[in-house]
């Protein structure tokens, strides 16, 4: 069993030492790397105690240890090394010590590891330990120069090149930062070069780095990064600061990216692009991630967080920073929809269960497990927030007091607040409990007309969450518009500002009861709880100026249709079809937005709608009523169907744009619902003649979901064989589009297949996270998916903790449904639970699930 120890934020104490100057000496070797490293240290004046030096490290073989040059024999442990106090020098001192390590067996990818003959390294949260015995946490920060030692050609790590001869590279970094933002690449690698001059005129090599035979896959990936480097400047004021900055695109990579100072380390699937392998959605992916690790820069690097409870300042600002850069790239109205969609999707989801915790939490066992939507998407829900309060002027006052006051500094959230206090005067005491308590507000609203005036009263609800029963009122911004019945608006977006559990607000000086559109732009992560009648939702979905509420209005009457249809087999709303036919063929509008509006709610959504009304999904009532839904769809569009695709159906050359890609978003959802009534011909059609990965993709799924498709599943495997990311795709749609009964079965052969890398996470994380997305498969009557998921995350959590852990809230919702169901997924649990040996990563989370049944 392993070792479970909680940390709590109310323990805290600053390092007992400060670390001025750390060089590094890395000799390469798979099996025996040795690492050498010398510390200048010297006691830390904000502790008024003596304290032992306690160095973390983790799977270490130490060699040698020297004290000012005079060996001695520190005490070692599992997991640090320890000089008692009575044997430290009273001032500044010098530590000297080499380790050795074995990259090529570290499975686990923390720390230095190889992946395909390639050295690289992941130390955030908690792996630098893993490379040498050093204080691994983000408060310590220290200027780091750094000696490669390979017969490899190409050795990279932080900061400004600083030498280099045959079979070594120095590298320097200028700029204080904690161990978890260092980083080293050793391989035979290639590059995409570029220049950039910043806007007081420095120059800067831009080079993204990857195996030989992908240089021509990363255009588009040098483009979104210099279109950062700019948007940064021009919006932020912040410029980049060191000579170089260095992408390193690698196969085996536990995360997205990673986004250590001046060498951004990028999981391969993020960085390499083409028209023939990446869809749309990659494009946009691949987008927003160099966006988001440039960013860090300024809002993680130069200011990072003090400790890991502060991760939110780094990740929710730089969230927030990243969904306003894709806004001004792209359609701003189409982006906030998609990012409330996946808000919605995974963190709603994760409140709504026991994996709940506040966006700043108060304890941890592994901090790896609060890489979560809470305190990535929902920590710039909180930012979004704290600007509308605001305005933009102050936030933008705020955030250059921010950067002049902790520049240099690893920071706190109520540093954070304390600018915005300063600058704008106001108390953000009540507006700190969105960072302090967990869970997803409910928002009831009640209305009354009478001679002209019109009362909307809110009431907010902040239901209990694990280990937080009671909560307080929250500051809660609500965007609110006012149409009159003819459609015209009456009262353009204002912002009210909730602050009491109950509160009226008034409207004077009416000529008629308006239409009220509230939240306008989704202002606030809360769930709104509005009794409207589906001629209302129509209306809005009609007439609303608000793009987030007019595309709202039909998902609401969507979900209340296919919740009533599950519930009770009722039948498809006329109305619901009628206002998605006039969205779908209006052409003033985006073609982005009318193919979010195409797109159903998924199941996962349907089953939370119901459990929220206290009702228990069934998984199998609601795929059928999804499916129904769209049968329904597809008849009630008719041949506007088939002239909407002709229309869209053009030869342009491909171009990744947004224009462009709304264009076959709305494309290929219309192939999608015409191959209902075709039976997929037109989509073996368009899957023959497909001209880029988005069209091939999607006509490939219209084919599935309709059970045809198997010659080009064929097709595409003997021409996609090789390119492991692109098969990826190939891997997830046939499980996706498995039939509820099959899906496991699906998956387990595929997982199982020969040649299948299931180790590397990606691989992983494609088969066993398609299954969990599929909402009936995964939650079938027979506990197939269930014991299936079990099953892998028992093999993959001696290799990969962090993967399995990740992978496993897969079952984070398993409470919501029926008993049969609960007693299948809490006995899967259970078998995890006792295995022996399992891991602190995985444990943690199985028991934080267990103890919601």
């Amino acid at each position: 069993m392993s070792e479970q120890k909680t940390v709590y934020l109310a323990d805290y104490l600053p390092y007992s030492h400060l670390i001025d100057k750390v060089d590094l000496t890395f000799r390469l070797h798979p099996t025996a790397t040795r690492v050498l490293a010398r510390l200048n240290i010297r006691p830390n004046p904000a502790r008024k105690d003596r304290d032992h030096l306690r160095l973390d490290g983790e799977g270490l073989k130490l060699v040698s240890c020297r004290l000012d040059g005079q060996a001695i024999t520190p005490t070692l442990d599992a997991r640090s090394l320890t000089i008692a106090a009575h044997e430290l020098p009273v001032g500044a001192f010098t530590l000297e010590t080499e380790v050795e390590i074995a990259p090529e067996g570290n499975t686990a990818l923390e720390g230095l590891y190889m992946s395909n003959g390639m050295y690289c390294t992941q130390c955030e949260a908690e792996g630098f330990r893993k490379i040498t015995y050093y204080p691994d946490r983000p408060d310590v920060m220290s200027r780091f120069k750094v000696r490669i030692e390979s017969d490899l050609p190409v050795l990279l790590s932080n900061g400004n090149p600083a030498g280099q001869g045959q079979g070594w590279a120095e590298w320097d970094d200028p700029w204080p930062k904690p161990a978890y933002l260092f980083a080293l690449v050793a391989g035979d690698l290639r590059a995409h070069s570029a220049k950039f001059v910043t806007a007081s005129g420095r120059p800067v090599d831009l080079n993204i780095w990857v195996r030989p035979g992908d240089e021509d896959r990363c255009a588009y990936a040098m483009d979104s990064l210099i279109r950062s480097m700019r948007w940064d400047e021009q919006v932020y004021g912040r410029e980049y600061d060191l000579d170089v900055f260095n992408i390193v695109a690698v196969d085996d990579f536990n995360m997205g990216a990673m986004e250590n100072k001046g060498l951004n380390i990028f999981n391969s699937r993020y960085v390499l692009a083409s028209p023939d392998t990446a869809t749309d959605d990659d494009y946009a992916r691949i987008e927003a991630i160099i966006a988001h690790e440039y960013f860090h820069n300024w809002t993680g690097n130069r200011i990072t967080c003090r400790d890991w409870f502060q991760l939110c300042l780094k990740e929710g600002l730089t969230v927030f920073r990243d969904h306003q850069f894709s806004a001004d790239m792209r359609s701003p109205a189409v982006r906030r929809i998609e990012d409330v969609v996946t808000l919605r999707s995974r963190q709603f989801r994760e409140d709504d269960g026991p994996l709940a915790h506040p966006v700043r939490p108060e304890s941890f066992v592994e901090i790896n497990n609060f890489y979560t939507a809470t305190v990535y998407e929902k920590g710039a829900e909180v930012i979004g927030m704290l600007k509308s309060l605001v305005g933009d002027q102050a936030y933008q006052r705020a955030l250059d007091l921010y950067f002049d006051r902790h520049d240099g500094e690893a920071a706190t959230i109520e540093d954070w607040l304390k600018v915005f206090e300063d600058v704008t005067g106001r108390d953000l005491s009540q507006f700190k409990l969105w960072y302090t308590e967990a869970g997803t507000p409910r928002l009831k609203v009640e209305e009354a007309w009478n001679d002209g005036i019109y009362t909307l009263t809110f009431t907010q609800k902040n239901p209990p969450t694990p280990g937080q029963p009671v909560k307080q009122p929250k500051v809660i911004p609500i965007k609110v518009g006012l149409l009159n019945p003819n459609g015209d608006e009456v009262v353009p977006t204002i912002m009210l500002e909730m602050t009491r559990a109950k509160q009226s607000f008034r409207f004077e000086g009416l000529a008629a009861k308006p239409v009220p559109s509230i939240l306008r732009g989704f202002s606030a992560p809360v769930v709104l709880e509005r009794k409207a009648p589906p001629e209302e939702r129509a209306f809005l979905l009609a007439h609303d100026t608000d793009a987030f509420n007019k595309w709202e209005a039909g998902r609401a009457l969507a979900k209340e249709v296919m919740a009533a249809m599950a519930l009770k087999g009722a039948p498809v709303s006329p109305a619901w079809l009628d206002a998605l036919a006039a969205v779908t063929f209006d052409d003033t509008l985006d073609p982005a937005f009318r193919a979010l509006c195409l797109r159903l709610p998924a199941e996962d959504d349907i089953a939370q709608t119901i459990h929220a009304m206290g009702r228990i999904p069934d998984p199998a009532r609601i795929h059928a009523a999804r499916r129904e839904m769209a049968g329904a769809l597809a008849i009630r569009l008719g041949e506007g169907l088939s002239r909407l695709y002709r229309d869209l159906d053009d030869n342009a050359p491909f171009s990744p744009s947004a224009a462009q890609a709304g264009r076959r978003a709305l494309k290929i959802a219309a192939l999608g619902l015409l191959s209902r009534r075709d039976g997929g011909r037109l989509a073996a059609s368009a899957f023959a003649r497909a001209r880029s990965m988005t069209e091939e993709v999607g006509a490939l799924s219209a084919l599935l979901e309709v059970g045809q498709g198997q010659a080009e599943l064929v097709s595409f495997a003997a021409r996609w064989g090789r390119d492991a990311n692109v098969m990826d795709k190939w891997h997830a749609l046939q499980i996706a589009h498995a039939e509820p009964a099959e899906a496991a079965a699906v998956a387990a052969r595929l997982i199982g297949a020969p040649g299948f890398d299931w180790k590397n996470p990606n691989r992983f994380r494609t088969v066993i996270g398609a299954l969990a997305a599929n909402h009936a498969g995964f939650h079938h009557r027979s506990g197939a998916g269930y014991r299936l998921v079990a099953d892998w995350l028992l093999k993959l959590d001696p290799l990969n903790p962090q993967t399995a852990a990740r992978v496993s809230t897969a079952f984070e919702t398993w409470p919501r449904y029926d008993a049969a169901r609960r007693k299948r997924a809490r006995a899967e649990l259970e078998r995890i639970l006792a295995a022996p040996d399992l891991s602190s990563d995985l444990r943690e989370m199985v028991e934080r699930m267990l103890g919601a049944g």
